[in-house]
């Protein structure tokens, strides 16, 4: 994501990218995973020109099953675990391992009861038969990741107290005293490596499809949420830098406040961050979470990114957004403290929703692009998301994993809506307005344009991934084994060569 005012330059910078996420990809056990089937994603999007890969969060899962409510920002999520690949690396027996529907979609309190199952076969098979390489393989994970032992109590604890939130814990665990933890670390010492034997698992795999996405030249987009879940090894270990009572509750929850889709605001729950004492820590915790998303990718999307600017501090007691207040966040300072330990800045602002000048301000301040949405572009008279109105330094998407899909979207949207794109995108039927919208998007001048797999497929309100609000049924929709074919990518090819975007 590097951005240049040269002419000559210019071209080489613009990019084409698929959002999909791992777990929606076809397979035999259940859900999608690190195994063949992302490989042959790969030569797909590879084949199609397609130079970026976004994904949504890779950590480990918590409420909801949702990616953006983890139980942890280091952890990766253990459903992604490629079995085959542990059969493969000698680490799984072949018999152990049954294979299941390939597509339809995630049921995911069953795969993630046989997901436990098999890692735990798997890690038994390891203390029994691996080699020394292996072991000091896991040895040196665990030695380099100075997150790991405060993820694996956590988990090991919140297992032991039957998956209770670490509030409800025995107080002197709540609070972390040295005495119980040592106890606790001496206690569960064989499921504390389990989880951690787990993690290795799973960033091995991972390094290996960066490695197979590097060799395609496809970059990896990640996501960092704002906030933590407050049920999460991330405030557990780190209560200071929070806004929380004695108990270990938020006195001060996030979210946004009224506006003109939701009378009430969200009141998303999540703890607030203390950003005076971060300040003085010159943002440490924030650069070894940065640190971590970079792990996992090689560009990161930073959600509401507004909240870096001001955020909507909402009383814990409030049942709905209403009675909040703005508040100051850390501003340019943050992302200063973070490129001078990291380097340059691979990110991505997620500018949407009331977006004031200081937002705007900020993100050009840091140099780094902002987000257009098509379906956001046909609602209001001039609106910001018509891409007459694009800077080159954006990323254009036609829809993201809050919105229905392209073909959902333009069937449910009022007359109004539908005239107003009919006029403006030359298109009158659902049938056409998935690829319109792609070509719009990739004939944009924003230098990078994101399209969902679901709206290449040109699939309907069948296939959202996330409905805001709603808390059954999101995040399990999977793709149909072999339904990105050699056309389509061939069909986007020639897009992308046209619009200057190979």
């Amino acid at each position: 994501m590097t951005h240049t005012s040269s002419a000559s330059t210019k071209d080489k910078h613009r990019a084409a990218g698929v959002l999909l996420h791992p777990t929606s990809l076809p397979g035999p056990y259940g859900i999608g995973d690190m195994g063949d089937e992302l490989l042959t994603f790969l030569d797909w999007a590879s084949r199609a020109g397609l130079r970026i890969w976004q994904v949504l969060p890779l950590n480990a899962p918590g409420y909801g099953n949702s990616p953006y409510g983890c139980l942890s920002s280091y952890a990766g999520n253990s459903l992604l675990i490629s079995p085959r690949r542990l059969v493969e690396e000698g680490l799984l027996p072949s018999n152990a391992i049954e294979e299941t529907p390939s597509s339809g979609k995630v049921d995911f309190d069953r795969v993630a009861a046989s997901k436990d199952d098999l890692l735990r076969r798997s890690f038994a098979h390891f203390n029994d038969h691996a080699s020394g390489e292996q072991r000091g393989a896991l040895a040196s994970f665990v030695i380099e990741n100075t997150w790991l032992p405060d993820w694996a109590l956590y988990a090991s604890l919140k297992q032991r107290h039957g998956g209770a939130p670490w509030t409800s814990w025995p107080a002197a665990l709540v609070t972390r005293q040295p005495d119980a933890v040592a106890v606790a670390q001496n206690e569960l010492a064989d499921e504390i490596g389990f989880h951690e034997y787990v993690q290795w698992l799973f960033f091995t795999q991972w390094a290996s499809v960066r490695k197979a996405a590097r060799e395609r030249g496809i970059q990896i987009m990640g996501d960092v949420p704002i906030y933590v879940a407050a049920d999460s090894a991330d405030v557990w270990a780190n209560r200071e830098i929070f806004q929380l009572d004695e108990h270990g509750e938020p006195d001060v929850v996030a979210g946004v406040p009224p506006d003109y889709f939701s009378a009430t605001g969200q009141r998303w729950g999540n703890p607030l961050y203390r950003w005076d004492l971060l300040r003085e820590t010159n943002y440490a915790w924030w650069v070894a979470r940065f640190r971590a998303a970079l792990q996992f990718a090689d560009i990161v999307r930073v959600d509401h990114f507004r909240g870096f600017a001001a955020y909507w501090e909402i009383p814990a007691s409030e049942p709905t957004a209403m009675h909040g207040r703005w508040m100051p966040g850390p501003g340019r300072e943050l992302f200063d403290a973070i490129r001078e330990a990291v380097g340059a800045l691979p990110i991505v602002a997620e500018d949407l929703g009331h977006i004031t000048p200081e937002v705007h301000e900020l993100r050009k301040a840091i140099g780094v692009p902002g987000m257009k949405i098509l379906q956001f572009a046909f609602a209001q008279p001039n609106s910001p998301h018509l891409p007459h109105h694009y800077q080159a330094q954006t990323v254009v998407y036609t829809g993201t994993h809050d919105n229905d899909t392209a073909r959902g979207w333009f069937d449910q949207a009022s007359d109004e809506e539908r005239k107003t794109a009919a006029l403006y995108l030359g298109v009158h039927s659902a049938e056409e307005l998935p690829w319109t919208l792609i070509r719009t998007a990739y004939t944009s001048v924003a230098e990078t344009a994101i399209v969902p797999a679901q709206d290449i497929l040109g699939l309907g309100n069948e296939a959202r991934m996330n409905l805001p609000g709603e808390e059954k049924d999101n995040w399990s929709w999977r793709l149909e084994e072999g339904a990105l074919t050699d056309e389509l990518a061939d069909e986007l090819r020639k897009l992308a060569e046209v619009s200057g975007r190979i």
